[in-house]
């Protein structure tokens, strides 16, 4: 075998690190059933879609349908890349750090592009064979009609390429140390951060068509491919008069996505390949930025003492986690980016650039991504909070001490919403900002801060933010949140790993937010009075409510500005009852689990 083939093999397919990934997770009941269940929704779904709705179904309906079926399919098929692929990458991730194989991998005769390449296909495989699974689905759509077979390799090139940038990103973080155990939370959020910051960007962009934000999207570049009607891209004569870059950004988008991902991921594959061997260099004198931070050496043993509160578990949850350079940086940029950009928003408002349903709708995207991302950093600190001490032995030398269970419960709930309150401050700060901008009547801005919305027939004046929303938010994000960190303490008391609880706590509280979410939505929208008040069920719905408000009380009888005020008193109140019931819930389950932490912590005494 020549040389340079061999050489070749080693790299990808005859790869240690390859062969010992693949072997392993092909073995893991979990894997399966992730596959199996993957396969049963795409399959359900297009079934559902094939099945005639009324009427005799004829070979141009069966067309249509197939046409219909395999667009909702393909951007279903991207959402759950979206979504798995942190499960398959972070689980992975894990498996490599607990044990600390690095350090035995940089002790093996492999290169560091082998070791790179090995952690990135041997993760990309799993994904990848979701793919491959799914393609006899798309294949089945070929004999209705109507769905073009270069469509179906272009959306899995679109898919894989989001794949394949998941894929290089898991492996820089875990070539360079900066993910663990949680790295699942990071994903998600990564994910869903990227994903909601450039559906918002196109749609505040709002030309009618493929956008500059269109390839950095793989959602916006399949409906660029698969909807050219509805999301056109400009046309010849317009593409001819534009410069050779432009011209190829705008006139493939599907293309541009393709290159940017590959190009992304090799450079993040080239990043890692020379730091594989650099990372973890011994400890020296304190760096500048370490010391702006008020932190000391990598590695040292002191550092500068810090005053400790009533409950020590509580000031531990809020300020050891943000202890280290990397969390403070984002952190701090989180809320300095997101402080900026709302206060933008008022003012491009203020200034004429967007009108009254631009604003709104900026508005609303912004701070629902915002929100979005706290809940998902409360769920990952809170469902890590316990799971994560009796991993690395905290916990049993915590049960030694003094603390009850009581107080150790209640110094995570408070330390955690603490370390989540300046998060909180960027979304809230933003509606409140917006509220009393509107409640000083625009400061004398040209087309004021009112406008005239439908309700049902009648048009009646609508403040373009409801001003009291400065006050709702809060009543109902604060006890939402609290909510959401003590469900996570409960799956972390229960679980035996991290993976599982941070799993267990997004899928119940993704239910339950879901359920009393859509419930709340309909009865805004059609029962008078009660329904303004269920409207703020949950911290989306709220915010819907006090800006889109409209749209959310659209079907009641509101026939003149007293029904509304009727309606906005209503919603006001109905936030303060929230807020209520959340607590209630979330000091029941506190004292639940108080009563069973000792059965509990003795059931997985040990566990690793």
């Amino acid at each position: 075998m020549p040389a340079a083939l061999r050489w070749i093999l080693r790299l990808v397919p005859m790869n240690p690190i390859v062969v010992r990934l693949v072997q392993g997770g092909s073995r893991r009941p979990r894997h399966m059933l992730i596959r199996s269940v993957y396969l049963v929704v795409l399959i359900a779904v297009l079934m559902t879609m094939l099945l005639p709705q009324r009427g005799t179904l004829t070979y141009q309906a069966l067309a249509v349908s197939g046409a219909h079926a395999f667009e909702i399919v393909a951007y279903l098929q991207i959402a759950l890349i979206c979504i798995l692929s942190p499960v398959f990458m972070a689980g992975a991730i894990a498996q490599e750090s607990n044990p600390r194989t690095w350090e035995v991998l940089l002790t093996t005769p492999l290169s560091a592009l082998q070791m790179v390449l090995g952690q990135l296909f041997g993760r990309l495989f799993f994904i990848l064979a979701l793919l491959v699974a799914s393609l006899p689905l798309f294949a089945i759509t070929q004999y209705f009609g109507g769905v073009p077979g270069s469509s179906i390799l272009l959306s899995y090139a679109v898919a894989g390429s989001a794949a394949l940038v998941v894929g290089a990103i898991a492996v820089a973080l875990a070539v360079n140390r900066l993910a663990g155990k949680r790295a699942v939370f990071a994903f998600y959020v990564a994910v869903v951060t990227y994903l909601a910051l450039t559906l918002a960007l196109d749609s505040f962009i709002a030309v009618g068509g493929v956008t500059w934000v269109t390839a950095l999207n793989p959602f916006l570049s399949l409906r660029a491919l698969l909807n050219p009607a509805g999301y056109p891209r400009p046309d010849a004569l317009e593409l001819a008069a534009m410069p050779a870059l432009q011209r190829w950004w705008l006139g493939n988008p599907v293309a541009t996505w393709c290159i940017l991902s590959g190009g992304l991921s090799l450079l993040l594959v080239l990043i890692s390949t020379f730091t594989v061997r650099s990372v973890g260099a011994s400890p020296g004198a304190v760096p500048w930025y370490r010391r702006a931070f008020g932190l000391g050496a990598r590695g040292a043993e002191t550092r500068p003492p810090r005053p400790v509160g009533m409950n020590p578990i509580a000031w531990r949850e809020a300020t050891a986690r943000q202890a280290t350079l990397p969390k403070m940086i984002m952190r701090w940029t989180f809320i300095g980016t997101g402080a900026l950009w709302g206060l933008a928003i008022v003012l491009y408002y203020h200034g004429g650039a967007i009108g009254h349903v631009a604003f709104r709708k900026t508005l609303l995207l912004t701070v629902w991504t915002e929100l979005a991302v706290i809940v998902l950093i409360a769920i990952n600190t809170s469902a890590t909070a316990i799971s994560k001490e009796r991993e690395d032995g905290t916990l049993d030398l915590l049960l030694t001490t003094p603390l009850t269970p009581k107080s150790y419960l209640g110094g995570k709930l408070k330390g955690l919403v603490m370390y989540l309150l300046p998060l909180l401050a960027v979304p809230m700060g933003t509606i409140a900002a917006a509220g009393l901008y509107v409640l000083a009547g625009g400061l004398g801005r040209v087309d004021g801060v009112v406008s005239s919305d439908l309700f049902g027939t009648m048009s009646i004046p609508t403040p373009v933010i409801l001003p009291e929303s400065a006050l709702v938010m809060p009543l109902v994000t604060l006890p939402f949140i609290a909510f959401c960190v003590m469900v996570g303490l409960q799956w972390s008391l229960k679980s035996k790993g991290t993976i599982g609880s941070v799993i267990s706590t997004v899928g119940m509280v993704g239910v339950v937010a879901g359920i009393v979410g859509l419930c709340g939505w309909k009865a805004g929208t059609k029962i008078t009075v009660l329904g303004p008040a269920l409207s703020a069920s949950t911290p989306l719905n709220a915010l819907f409510s006090c800006v889109e408000t409209a749209a959310a009380f659209r079907d009641q009888n509101i026939d003149g500005p007293g029904d509304l005020m009727v309606a906005r008193t209503s919603l006001a109140i109905g936030a303060l009852i929230t807020g209520g019931v959340y607590f209630l819930i979330v000091m029941g389950i506190r004292t639940n689990m108080v009563k069973n932490f000792d059965r509990e912590t003795r059931r997985l005494a040990g566990a690793r």
